[in-house]
């Protein structure tokens, strides 16, 4: 892994927006996006750019299952409003959280997946050291697949929901294996409230109590995090 300790998220996301341009300039057409808060610097810088995604594809990490695209919490709502609608892809494709047939739904990602191989993956990391939905006790071998959320993401998540009895229960991600198979993957992590989860990912063992550490498993791995967030490395 390839360590970047920046002072701020704002720092971060032009760091983040460096790693995303080196990579269009090295011919990368594929990018894997995540949602959330993390890499909305990073998409800020990309929106400000003059990078023109027309002749690429975006694939997204993971939705929601049961709301519609067109859901103001849907994660391809919040492509939309945060990139798509300043930098459109000429496919961009996001798991379809209405449909209720879990095996045809993860299949159909996993072909998408296989035919649209992902140069560069952006990901965010959660407290527990989840990526994408993979939560803690998540088969490393899983591509595509529903998973069932966790109390403390369903918690995490109620901020963005009026009521917590309105936050999904389960949702539909890339598996660690689908990850794994981006040529380049970037991490960015910021707040103290990441700080263990990045020290489990860099300096821990590799295991299922901490889906990130897989990635000490790919050749190619950029972590961007602040001072907090770093603040529990030993190195």
């Amino acid at each position: 892994m390839k360590l970047i300790v920046v002072k701020d998220r704002q720092e971060g996301g032009q760091k983040g927006y460096n790693v995303f341009q080196s990579a269009y300039d090295n011919g990368a057409k594929v990018f894997g996006l995540a949602t959330g808060s993390t890499p909305i610097t990073t998409y800020e810088a990309i929106s400000a750019s003059d990078m023109d995604f027309t002749q690429m594809t975006s694939v997204n990490l993971d939705e929601y299952v049961g709301l519609a695209a067109d859901h103001p919490q849907s994660y391809h709502y919040f492509m939309q409003e945060h990139l798509f609608n300043q930098k459109p892809f000429a496919h961009s494709y996001v798991p379809d959280g209405t449909n209720p047939d879990a095996a045809a739904e993860t299949a159909r990602y996993d072909q998408i997946i296989a035919d649209n191989p992902i140069d560069l993956q952006i990901l965010g990391l959660g407290q527990n050291g989840h990526i994408g939905f993979n939560e803690p006790g998540t088969d490393p071998e899983l591509t595509t697949h529903k998973v069932a959320l966790t109390e403390s993401t369903i918690k995490a998540n109620a901020r963005f929901f009026d009521d917590e009895s309105e936050v999904p229960r389960y949702a539909y991600s890339m598996g660690i294996a689908s990850i794994l198979k981006s040529q380049h993957i970037l991490l960015e992590a910021y707040g103290e409230e990441k700080a263990a989860a990045v020290k489990a990912m860099v300096e821990g063992p590799i295991t299922t109590d901490v889906p990130a550490s897989f990635l000490q498993n790919h050749a190619d791995v950029t972590v961007i995090v602040d001072e907090a967030a770093a603040s529990k490395l030993s190195r």
